[in-house]
């Protein structure tokens, strides 16, 4: 690692990071003054040992890629606007006539203020196990992170194959709904058997130099070293590469709306910083995750021509049926308050009035020429030098893996399996390591920083869009 810790993510004001580097000694001292939850830790040890063997912690005999098997159930706040509800209905029937089972497809409820644990047991399932019968295996949860909380739905995420929908008005959920439906049933394929890669680099910036170098690279390229295929043609799929000077903000939007004769990337796959407006700025709501591009110098001020917002995306984009992985600040949502970075005894910041799901995928996925499938991307920070391991340099498994499933077109929720089983498994390891330390233990600040970031980045993901969606792609 570094001397310093680099966080992503760029101030759309002043053009500075939004967290200034970190001595490693600075993020050791964050870290040994975190609480830790006990029961918390207990849940995440079994969910951790569970998530480890192939069936997950579903029943021996179930497959978690057959929807008929695992089951799939909706999820409203409670008191949703039946207009809402009205929207989705038709996304409801279409999987209830995929599950073909009356009992392991359901509509929940969430009620304010309830824990993981305190609803699961209202559905009468205790913590470490899933059973399809009383709530299924994946989950859309429908709703502001006002009314369902966001730590909710990361931790139901750890058993669960979840994700999330939350749209300003119910015409964008129809619009969501019928596009997932139209990918599922027709018989034309809409987009090509290609993976794009979309990565920025500036000379001056080390964190988007250790995204793009040490991790897009590696999944986008052949392997000198083992003799390894570009990641995606193991799969099928061509590679196409927007790097450096190709990552531009118009190249992006080309790669979106490509000429009549062409079709739209499967999957699309960015690293780059999001942008992060002061707490309160008009422009934080709309702005907020967007993809800082390469015509912006590197340093100084940040103007809108700079980034990829939801405002940019074109009119003409082709994205149905499109799954979308955005490495990037803030690019699936924003909390209201800093959950990390905050001396020991002090209240979290706030970051934003409210909590909210970024807008640029939610204009992609309510397309009005048809929706993406799914996007994936971090609420919060994306901590880059997750990616790093000290002494043992870049894990990229994770990624690979997620990756690979998505291409093998098994459902999204279950593709993202191995970012949740890392978050679990990195929690009981940094709680064992701060329990060593009150016994009196010397743990190094490298291996303790280093476990920090890495759950904190793990912790962030969530998966925009139905999790039961699989990518399909023309030949």
């Amino acid at each position: 690692m570094e001397e310093k810790l680099y966080v992503n993510g760029i101030d759309a004001v002043t053009g500075n990071y939004l967290v200034q580097p970190m001595e490693i000694a600075d993020a050791a001292r964050l870290v040994r003054g975190e609480k830790r939850d006990k029961k918390t830790t207990s849940w995440l040890k079994r969910a951790w040992q569970a998530l480890s063997q192939p069936h997950l912690a579903l029943p021996i005999d179930v497959d978690p890629s057959n929807l008929q098997q695992t089951g799939w159930a909706i999820v409203f706040f409670k008191d949703e606007t039946a207009a809402v509800k009205e929207a989705l209905a038709p996304l409801v029937e279409h999987r209830r006539r995929q599950v073909g089972d009356e009992a392991k497809l359901k509509v929940l409820e969430y009620r304010r203020g309830e824990r993981r644990e305190t609803w699961l047991a209202r559905h009468g399932i205790g913590l470490g196990s899933v059973r399809p019968e009383k709530v299924p295996y994946y989950l859309l949860v429908i709703g502001s992170p006002e009314n369902i909380p966001f730590l909710f739905r990361h931790q139901l995420g750890v058993e669960y194959a979840v994700g999330s929908l939350h749209f300003e008005t119910a015409e964008e959920y129809s619009r969501y709904a019928a596009s997932v439906i139209a990918c599922e049933t027709q018989s034309a394929l809409l987009t090509a058997k290609e993976a794009l890669f979309f990565a920025v680099r500036h000379p001056s910036d080390p964190a988007t130099q250790l995204s793009a170098d040490h991790l897009m690279k590696p999944l986008s390229e052949a392997s000198e070293e083992d003799g390894h295929q570009p990641l995606a043609e193991k799969y099928g799929f061509e590679t196409r590469k927007l790097f450096d000077d190709d990552a531009t903000k118009s190249a992006l939007a080309a790669a979106l709306s490509p000429p009549p004769e062409k079709k739209a990337p499967a999957f699309l796959f960015t690293a780059s910083h999001g942008m992060g407006f002061p707490n309160g700025h008009p422009e934080q709501r709309s702005g907020q995750g967007a993809l800082l591009c390469q015509e912006w110098p590197g340093s100084g001020a940040v103007e809108p021509e700079h980034y990829f917002s939801a405002g940019d995306r074109p009119a003409t984009a082709r994205v149905q049926g499109m799954i979308s992985f955005h490495f990037a600040c803030y690019g699936a949502g924003t909390p209201a308050n800093d959950r990390f970075i905050h001396e020991p005894g002090q209240a979290p910041p706030p970051i934003a009035p409210k909590p909210f799901i970024a807008a640029l995928p939610q204009a992609l996925l309510a397309h009005p020429k048809g929706g993406a499938l799914a996007c994936i991307g971090h609420v919060d920070r994306a901590w880059g030098y997750s990616i790093l391991t000290p002494n043992a340099g870049a894990q990229l498994l994770p990624f690979e893996n997620a990756i690979g499933r998505i291409l093998k077109g098994e459902p999204v929720g279950l593709a993202m399996k191995d970012f949740y089983e890392r978050y679990a498994s990195l929690s009981v390891s940094l709680s064992s390591m701060l329990e060593e330390i009150s016994f009196g233990a010397t743990v190094a600040d490298e291996d303790l920083a280093g476990t920090w970031i890495a759950r904190n980045d793990a912790e962030g993901y969530l998966i925009l869009g139905d999790p039961a969606v699989r990518l399909r792609a023309a030949v």
